[in-house]
C-alpha cells in the first residue's frame, strides 16, 4: 500500500540512484584528470576511498536488513573522499575517513536522508584534524620538473607570506617562493599576458587535493549537474559569488591595504572551491528545501570560507564553512519557508468577498 500526499505534486524522472550516477559522472574527469597529473598513486587513494565506502555500506545494510548499495551514494561518498585526499596520504587515511563517514555521521542518524551534514564532508575534516602533518603534505603535478616536488599548495605559500608581512600580489609571492609553473602556463603568459599561475589552476597544473586541482572540469561537471536538474545554480554561484566579492573588498585588510584592493581570480580558482560549492555543498539532504533559504545558506558558506582563508591559521576553509552551514539548515530551514500554494493572506480574501 502507498501512501500518496495531497496535491500538487511534482513529477520527475530523476529518482536517487540517477542522481548519484550523474554525480559520479560528473566527478569522473577530474578524478581522472587528477590520476593523470599525480599518477597511480592517486588512482590507489580513489580506489580504497570508493571500496572502504561500499564495503561498510554493505555492512551496515546487512545489520539493519535494508538494500542499500543500489542507490550508489556510498559510491560517491567514497569518491568525495579519495579526491579531497593528497596523492601521497597514507592509505588507512581515506578508510578511517570512509568510516566516519558511513557510520558516524551517516548510519548512526539513520542511513541515506537522516544525515545532518555531508557524509565525505564530515569524513574528510574528521582526518584532516586527526592527521594534519599528513593531510597537509601535497606533491606537484609530473609535468613538473623533477626538482618542483612541493609540499606546499598555492593558498599554503600565500598564507606563510601573507602572515609574515608580505603585501605584495599573489603572483609575486608565489615567485618569489620559487613556485613552480608549467612550461604551459609560461607560454600562455608569454604570449597572452594572463598570469601563468591563474592558467595552471584554471587547468589544474598545482599541488593539491586528487580531485580539487582543475577547477575547469569542477566547472564543467558541476555545469552538467545544473544542466541534467541535479542541482540549481543558486548555490554555487552565490557560494563563489559571495566568496569573491568579499575577497575583492576586504581581502587586502590581511597585507596592510585598503578596502577593494583584495585579488579575485587566484583565490577562487585554488583550493576546494570548486569542488565544494558545485558538489558538497549542494547536497539534497543538508541544505535547505527553499530558494530563499539556500541563498543564505550559499552565502553563509562563502562568507566562513574567506573569513577562514583570510583571518584564521588555516590556509582553505571550504570543508569547515561547509559544515558549519549544514548544522544551521535546520534553522534555515524553520524561519524561512516557502509560500503554501494556493494560499490567500486573510484581509486580501475578506475585500474580495466584500467586493
Amino acid at each position: 500500500m502507498r501512501t500518496v500526499s495531497v496535491s500538487p505534486h511534482v513529477h520527475s524522472s530523476l529518482s536517487t540512484d540517477k542522481a548519484m550516477l550523474y554525480v559520479i559522472i560528473a566527478l569522473l574527469p577530474s578524478a581522472i584528470w587528477g590520476v593523470f597529473a599525480f599518477g597511480l598513486r592517486a588512482l590507489l587513494v580513489l580506489l580504497v576511498s570508493v571500496a572502504s565506502s561500499v564495503l561498510v555500506e554493505y555492512i551496515m545494510g546487512r545489520v539493519s536488513k535494508e538494500s542499500t548499495l543500489k542507490d550508489y551514494s556510498a559510491v560517491v561518498t567514497g569518491l568525495l573522499i579519495g579526491m579531497n585526499m593528497s596523492p601521497s596520504i597514507p592509505l588507512y587515511i581515506p578508510v578511517l575517513a570512509s568510516l566516519f563517514a558511513i557510520i558516524v555521521v551517516k548510519w548512526t542518524f539513520g542511513g541515506l536522508g537522516c544525515n545532518w551534514m555531508n557524509p565525505a564532508l564530515a569524513g574528510r575534516v574528521f582526518v584532516f584534524f586527526s592527521f594534519s602533518s599528513a593531510m597537509s603534505s601535497f606533491v606537484a603535478p609530473r609535468f613538473m620538473a623533477s626538482d618542483a616536488v612541493s609540499s606546499a599548495t598555492m593558498l599554503s605559500t600565500i598564507k606563510t607570506a601573507v602572515s609574515s608581512g608580505a603585501s605584495a600580489s599573489n603572483a609575486d609571492i608565489l615567485s618569489n617562493a620559487s613556485m613552480a609553473m608549467s612550461s604551459f602556463a609560461s607560454s600562455i603568459e608569454a604570449s597572452t599576458g594572463i598570469n601563468g599561475y591563474i592558467v595552471d589552476a584554471f587547468v589544474g597544473n598545482i599541488a593539491g587535493c586528487i580531485g580539487e586541482v582543475s577547477a575547469l572540469l569542477l566547472l564543467l561537471g558541476g555545469i552538467f549537474l545544473i544542466a541534467t536538474h541535479v542541482i540549481r545554480w543558486h548555490v554555487p554561484v552565490v557560494f563563489i559569488g559571495s566568496f569573491a566579492l568579499l575577497s575583492w573588498v576586504f581581502g587586502g585588510l590581511p597585507r596592510g591595504l585598503g578596502m577593494f584592493q583584495g585579488e579575485v581570480v587566484l583565490p577562487v580558482l585554488t583550493g576546494g572551491l570548486f569542488l565544494g560549492a558545485f558538489f558538497m555543498a549542494t547536497d539534497w539532504v543538508t541544505s535547505p528545501t527553499s530558494l530563499k533559504g539556500q541563498i543564505i545558506y550559499a552565502f553563509g558558506c562563502g562568507f566562513f570560507t574567506f573569513l577562514i582563508r583570510y583571518f584564521a591559521s588555516l590556509p582553505e576553509g571550504v570543508s569547515i564553512a561547509i559544515l558549519l552551514m549544514n548544522i544551521v539548515t535546520p534553522t534555515i530551514d524553520r524561519y524561512v519557508r516557502p509560500k503554501k500554494f494556493g494560499y490567500v493572506k486573510p484581509e486580501k480574501k475578506k475585500k474580495e468577498v466584500k467586493a
